[in-house]
């Protein structure tokens, strides 16, 4: 057998059966500090797929970034797997840094793929990712949680219709998944239309770690390289149940403005009629309940107790409530236990 050739990124070479972080040059901050793409490459000694995992696109998207420490300092990660990985922990350094969604040009990286090398801040970023990252692979998974004071359930996003992607789904069992229409300028849109199928994963809240949410994801991920080749069993968690396909979802607004007390949390299923939480005004003298008007699960909600009219409240996936759904999802949104250090102690 030809020996395998070396992984080359950003004019370094990885040679097969070692791992090294490469620091891809991006821009200079005005106090003349670089900024790169830092890319950690595990350049197998076996061949097969060579897939990225990528985070803080959305720059105060941290627990992705948790996701990919974790998967790096997984045991079953090792340089005799097969195949290559491209783990990419913070793609939006400059969010990173500042606690922000955005770019300082106020611009949503994820709206400018696949970007362009002379254009605005987050175009050059946004092309240098397609173009050291994405068109170097064979599969993604982008990792993504809600926005800041909101919180999601552990979750995949799929475009339709794709078998793929489909199949992958099964594998990662995230506890719900959903079909996402492609939107324009982001990064899923400009990798599957360079040829490269993205699983999309959300889970947690912006700017916190969430441990059902790391834990997921990095046992997800783990479960796809297996099924790719890339490694063995040893140290992949097994399935603890079947992910649940939901169909349509719908935001369930604040009818007024007010102190909102949310009475169901993300992975609760909810029934027409069931009250999901109340708003009043600080005197008691007004309160107006929200109501669910469908059969699901909350698969996301806002963390707020302070709301204006209108606000998103409850994100509610279509699913139909039955025991065993009931019992999957139970089995999902158990972790294991997550210690205080002076319980530690």
């Amino acid at each position: 057998m030809a020996k395998r050739k070396p992984f080359e990124i950003a004019g370094m070479s990885i040679a097969p059966g070692t791992r090294r972080t490469v620091d891809v040059p991006v821009s200079w901050l005005a106090d003349h500090t670089p900024v790169h793409l830092s890319v950690h490459v595990v350049h197998g000694r076996k061949p097969g797929p060579v897939i990225f995992v990528s985070a803080a696109v959305h720059g105060d998207e941290v627990i992705g970034v948790e996701i990919v420490r974790r998967l790096l300092q997984s045991k079953a990660v090792t340089t005799g797997m097969a195949g290559t990985l491209l783990a990419v922990p913070i793609v939006n350094t400059f969010g990173f840094l500042n606690h922000s969604r955005y770019l300082p040009d106020r611009r949503d990286l994820n709206r400018c793929f696949p970007g362009h090398p002379t254009g605005s801040m987050a175009s050059r970023l946004a092309h240098i990712f397609m173009t050291e990252v994405v068109q170097r692979s064979d599969l993604g998974i982008d990792l993504h949680s809600a926005a800041i004071r909101r919180t999601n359930l552990p979750q995949l996003r799929l475009t339709s219709g794709n078998k793929r992607l489909r199949g992958l789904a099964d594998v990662f069992a995230a506890p719900v998944v959903m079909t996402s229409n492609l939107r324009d300028g982001s990064l899923r849109m400009a990798a599957e239309g360079a040829g490269v199928d993205v699983l999309l994963y959300e889970g947690g809240e912006g700017l916190r770690f969430d441990e059902l949410a790391a834990q997921s994801g990095v046992a997800g991920i783990l479960r796809v390289m297996n099924h790719l080749g890339m490694i063995g069993k040893k140290g992949v968690p097994r399935k603890r149940a079947e992910p649940l396909y939901c169909g349509d979802s719908s935001w369930y607004r604040a009818p007024a403005g007010g102190l909102f007390r949310g009475y169901q949390a993300i992975g609760d299923t909810v029934q027409p009629g069931m009250v999901m939480g109340a708003i009043a005004d600080p005197f008691g003298e007004f309160e107006a309940e929200v109501v669910s008007d469908r059969t699901g699960i909350i698969i996301g909600r806002t963390n707020m107790p302070v709301v204006y009219e209108g606000d998103a409240l409850f994100h509610v996936a279509e699913a139909a409530r039955d025991d065993e759904v009931m019992e999957d999802m139970s089995l999902h949104l158990t972790t294991a236990p997550m210690f205080d250090e002076d319980e530690i102690i």
